[in-house]
């Protein structure tokens, strides 16, 4: 179980910092980026196999067919995990592996290789945490009309039953959903990720079905798991800054926030959408499609709160007539935002990794804080945290990663601070845990603690490896 740490200490920014005794230390994956056998077994294309074998979509025409081959490897990498010494493995479950046209009862093969993988870890020691959804919806129930009908909901609910019914004596935590923000507003509003469709209203849509599918797939989690099991749900909350202090660029800030955090965090969290929410899109959609009882669904007790962050976001207010710099989330000629045209969003300063991202851990500390002060009784995780960076393995076959270690190490000592300030945090899981395919980027950007040689799948734990495995094995985080 993840379990209760505070911090009652402080520390100086360059001293060495200890976590509270029982902080979970974990890494992360996902279903389509690792496991490959993509036609294996009986499992059917999921909406990123689709997308990715469509040219144009993804970085040189890759695919997840194969990924790092862990659907064949899984005895390997959990060889990796038990050597890093982390106590945690944060995982997803291919819907389409499990049931391939998202309905009817599960296939037995799939369900054996997810046995089998959660046998291994809990023999070496490993708590298994399950996400049911990280974005690999299968095609069939895309092409019925996908996150956007009601209906997509109601078969996720399903699915999370079989789900728990077969792994439940086994996996203690669940997770309903992985970044829901990306699900609907990358994959059916700019269209930069799967099933890449380009329609506000459906992205609106799409986010209200799957924060009713949430409530269904808790409710169904809860019939049929242990009274210990914990569930939660994983949301890469934005953390949003205005560009000034003007009340334009404060009002950009409050209609971002409303688009990115507070449409999830209001159902799941507090059983209402935020009134400002509505009138920002009121232009694009009268949300007709929100039924009575259909918040108090999404609206369920949760153990604690997942929170995956990488870098802050800073806007300002436009006239909608000039540039916009790049929001983080991919190009496309359609934006991600209903209803936010008078946005612009900007490059916040300092360092970057080679995904183009900030790296500031003040932002992830100032995150945290305002989680606890808005929802004080909910305990937080951090579900992801990493970078990526163009790593290699040198002519002895090592990959030094200096700057992910300083990335790691940097912001976990943001977390130690808001632990120290009070905020209730229970762990922290590093993505990824191997170099791996990073959706519209394919195989050019690496992630991983523990390096892939695409060709032969070989495994070369980096630098940052060793670092991580120290800090998970004795809870101290070393001063810069």
């Amino acid at each position: 179980m993840v379990t209760a740490a505070r911090q009652q200490t402080a520390s100086a920014p360059d001293a060495s910092r200890t976590f509270p005794k029982g902080f979970l230390w974990g890494t992360a994956t996902a279903s389509y980026q690792i496991e490959g056998a993509a036609g294996e077994d009986g499992r059917t294309p999921s909406i990123w196999d689709t997308y990715a074998r469509t040219p144009g979509r993804v970085r040189n025409g890759d695919t997840g067919d194969i990924a790092t081959d862990h659907y064949h490897r899984w005895r390997e990498d959990v060889a990796l995990m038990a050597e890093l010494g982390v106590g945690a493995y944060r995982f997803s479950l291919a819907w389409p592996r499990i049931q391939p046209t998202g309905r009817g009862p599960a296939v037995q093969k799939g369900l054996d290789f997810y046995r089998r993988l959660v046998d291994d870890l809990l023999d070496k020691g490993i708590q298994p945490v399950a996400t049911l959804y990280h974005w690999d919806l299968p095609q069939e129930l895309e092409d019925a009309g996908g996150w956007p009908e009601r209906a997509t909901a109601e078969r996720f609910a399903e699915y999370a039953s079989l789900a728990a019914e077969a792994l439940g004596d086994r996996v203690r935590t669940w997770t309903t959903l992985n970044e829901p923000w990306c699900s609907a507003f990358l994959g059916y509003g700019s269209g930069v990720h799967a099933p890449g469709r380009t329609d506000p209203v459906a992205a609106l849509r799409a986010a209200h079905h799957l924060n009713l599918g949430h409530g269904l797939a808790v409710q169904a989690l809860r019939d049929r798991l242990r009274a210990d099991a914990q569930v939660s749900v994983t949301l890469n909350i934005h953390h949003v800054r205005p560009l000034t202090a003007t009340g334009a660029d404060t009002d950009a800030a409050r209609r971002i926030d409303a688009l990115a955090n507070r449409v999830f965090t209001g159902p799941m969290l507090r059983g209402a959408y935020p009134e400002d929410l509505f009138k920002d899109t009121a232009t694009v959609t009268d949300w007709s499609f929100v039924r009575d009882g259909d918040l108090a669904t999404a609206h369920q007790p949760l153990d604690f709160l997942g929170v995956n962050y990488y870098s802050p976001t800073l806007v300002s207010h436009s006239d909608g007539s000039g540039t916009h710099t790049s929001d983080g989330h991919g190009r496309s000629d359609f934006s991600p935002w209903p209803g936010a045209d008078t946005v612009a969003f900007h490059q916040s300063p300092g360092e970057t990794t080679a995904m183009g991202w900030a790296i500031d851990p003040s932002g992830l500390y100032e995150l945290l804080r305002r989680l606890s002060s808005d929802f004080p009784e909910l305990p937080l995780v951090i579900t992801e945290n990493g970078a990526a960076f163009d790593d290699y393995a040198d002519p002895e076959g090592n990959v030094n990663d200096p700057g992910r270690i300083a990335y790691v190490r940097d912001h976990l000592a943001a977390v130690h601070d808001a632990l120290r300030d009070g905020s209730d945090v229970r762990g922290y899981f590093l993505w990824s845990l191997l170099d791996n395919f990073e959706w519209a980027h394919g195989y050019s950007k690496r992630f991983g603690t523990v390096y892939v040689d695409y060709p032969t799948g070989r495994r070369i734990p980096k630098a940052s490896a060793r670092w991580y495995s120290q800090v998970a094995r004795t809870g101290v985080l070393p001063g810069a």
